[in-house]
């Protein structure tokens, strides 16, 4: 089809002809999107309104908050418009967006997540030290350097990306990727899957991860020498960042195989929904297990609820 210059908007095949399923599809993903705004919502609002509620690591929860509902605006919107499409067409440019908005919703989420599990390494390992090493101005600063440096990351990868010339413009998936333009590619692209596996695997994945873990070692080397009563509240306050963390080291796992190797073996709607995984999961997953374990947020919640019923 020429290059990219010619390409105005690429097909996502992967919707097919489903029928009347596409109205039970599209209620269910309008729910879960209305769910992830909802709940997201509710806790930075009660992080905000709740002066106990302001400490560093209730401002890394609403950058993740805010990060979960910027993820799932980037593929939900357009998937609820692809379901009751009958071409299924994406415009180049929107394609480019979906791209750009998903990479930096995966960078922003893994250092938050790595920000919040050195928070915890400070708070059960350095306690006395806490309120020198981790002060409110350097979470707001850490919060902003990290927006920057993903979005400045996200566009060097893209610009790669935006350069090739394509042969083709059939994209096998529910959602625009960045390997899956890469694939359409006319020439060969080992600078743009070099980029991509560097920032997909390495700098994304492997580096937070190595570190995630050595605090983690750290935090229960002291656990086993402390009271039971440390070791209860640090199980409580590290439990949901290590299920969001496991959550979404599946998920973006599993979004670096299939968009490498597909889904065809599974049948219609789990490939649907398992494509979707990532940015749907994790989205829902993080409000209901931060709002659920973490007791500050919690009784907030409560009080705000009952403040207002009164």
């Amino acid at each position: 089809m020429g290059n990219s210059t010619q390409i105005v908007s690429f097909v996502l095949a992967m919707y097919g002809n489903i029928g009347n399923l596409k109205y039970l599809f599209f209620t269910l993903a309008m729910l879960l999107y209305t769910s992830v705004i909802f709940a997201n919502i509710v806790l930075i609002v009660i992080i905000y309104v709740d002066r106990n509620l302001h400490e560093p690591m209730y401002l890394f929860l609403c950058s993740l908050f805010a990060n979960e509902i910027f993820g799932s605006t980037a593929l939900l919107p357009c998937l609820m418009t692809q379901l009751l499409s009958e071409t299924h067409d994406i415009s180049v440019f929107y394609c480019f967006i979906q791209i750009f908005s998903s990479h930096v919703y995966i960078g922003v989420e893994y250092a938050n997540l790595t920000s919040m599990a050195y928070d915890r390494y400070v708070c059960i390992c350095k306690p006395l030290h806490y309120n020198v090493i981790i002060t409110k101005r350097r979470v707001q600063q850490t919060i902003v350097a990290i927006w920057i440096l993903c979005f400045m990351e996200v566009g060097v990868l893209l610009s790669f990306t935006v350069r090739l010339k394509l042969c083709g413009n059939i994209i096998n998936n529910v959602a625009c990727g960045n390997h899956l333009v890469v694939k359409l590619s006319c020439f060969d692209t080992i600078v743009s899957e070099i980029h991509d596996l560097l920032f997909g695997l390495v700098f994304a994945v492997v580096i937070p991860t190595s570190f995630i873990s050595y605090t983690y070692i750290k935090i229960l080397a002291v656990c086993l020498k402390s009271s039971k009563e440390t070791r209860r509240k640090a199980f409580s306050t590290c439990t949901p960042h290590l299920v969001s963390l496991i959550n979404f080291a599946f998920g973006c796992f599993y979004g670096l195989i299939t968009q490498r190797h597909g889904t065809m073996f599974l049948p219609y709607p789990l490939r649907l929904m398992s494509t979707m995984y990532l940015l749907i999961c994790q989205p829902l997953l993080s409000p209901v297990m931060y709002g659920l374990k973490l007791s500050k947020i919690r009784h907030a919640c409560l009080n705000f609820l009952t403040s207002k019923i009164m």
